[in-house]
């Protein structure tokens, strides 16, 4: 098979398609034919060499989600039959023809869309989930801020938001995204390049701030975050794209009793990652199949472009996803 490989730490340049062994499913895994997978930034960090593989993954194949049909079964594994339509996450190895994962990790791809639609949602979508319901318990009415509103995972958070009839409040540093993302849901966009977030948010919350935070991009921000938190707010730490310390008032924290919460998925053990497909598949994709939700597709390279993907993705002009298409 064919597979996108890191040949050495450094830029797009260091990507090399190479010739790799077709892997064979083990008791209870499936073997899926990718056909798409999308591009995250832990990609780029991981080429760079600042973001390594966990145990037990392929270290120089990059590629967390992948979207395709089963190809083979193996032993014991029967909830899918050759040929079905699946997509998912994965801990590194995406970015191949062919990978394996365990039956019960693997998500059904709703009829109503495509393959390249397809590949764009689960990591956007998992994380965006995970990140809002499970642990920041968001509920109808709340006022939620959410950073980067124009990434994969902004784009996916504000439309499960606005289904779950929460108020969205979305940051981004370009005037156009913002736009962009009222579409989604955004009922309130904050340009953070040229405009005070605290004044905004206490404008558009009558002083009251927000229930909870969603922060994708970490660094100064969130300190600014913190400040426009309701009593009791929740946040949430998903990325560290704008730096990965911040200076915090531990003071405000303690008055408004303030829960701060991080996450990850990809070093999650299996049990959890089968656990939380489960619930996606029960919850999120009915939305999906009905469209009240929808992924994002910025754009999409065939395989072989991969390198022009990775710049586009550095370029921060992305609205959505990066696919690539095999």
């Amino acid at each position: 098979m064919r597979a996108i490989v890191i040949t050495r730490p450094g830029g797009p340049e260091v990507l090399s398609l190479e010739d790799r062994p077709v892997p064979d499913p083990g008791p209870g895994e499936i073997r899926v034919r990718v056909h798409a997978s999308a591009l995250n930034r832990a990609d780029l960090l991981q080429r760079r060499g600042a973001y390594p593989a966990p145990p037990g993954v392929a270290a120089d194949v990059p590629g967390l989600e992948y979207a395709g049909e089963v190809d083979a079964v193996g032993e014991g594994a029967g909830l899918w039959a050759v040929g079905n339509r699946v997509m998912g996450i994965v801990g590194g190895g995406g970015h191949a023809e062919y990978l394996v994962v365990h039956e019960r990790e693997a998500i059904r791809i709703p009829q109503n869309l495509s393959i390249e639609e397809a590949a764009a949602i689960p990591e956007a979508f998992l994380t965006a989930y995970d990140a809002l319901f499970p642990q920041l318990d968001v509920t109808m009415g709340e006022r939620v801020l959410v950073h980067a509103v124009g990434s994969g995972v902004g784009t996916a958070a504000a439309q499960l938001l606005r289904a779950a009839g929460a108020m969205v409040i979305g940051t981004s540093r370009t005037a156009a995204k913002l736009e962009r993302a009222a579409e989604l849901g955004v009922e309130v966009g904050i340009d953070t390049s040229r405009e005070d977030l605290a004044e905004v948010v206490n404008q558009a919350t009558y002083g009251s701030g927000v229930h909870a935070v969603l922060d994708l991009v970490g660094g100064k921000l969130m300190e600014a975050s913190l400040r426009v938190l309701a009593m009791r707010g929740r946040l949430i730490v998903v990325g560290t794209t704008a730096g990965s310390k911040a200076e915090i008032d531990l003071g405000l924290v303690l008055r408004r009793r303030i829960h701060i919460i991080g996450t990850v998925l990809r070093t999650r053990p299996l049990e959890e990652k089968i656990a939380l497909a489960r619930d996606f598949s029960k919850t999120v994709l009915p939305l999906l199949s009905s469209g009240r939700v929808k992924p994002v597709v910025d754009s999409s390279f065939h395989f072989t472009d991969v390198a022009e993907a990775h710049r586009r993705m550095e370029s921060n002009g992305t609205f959505g996803k990066i696919v690539l298409m095999w």
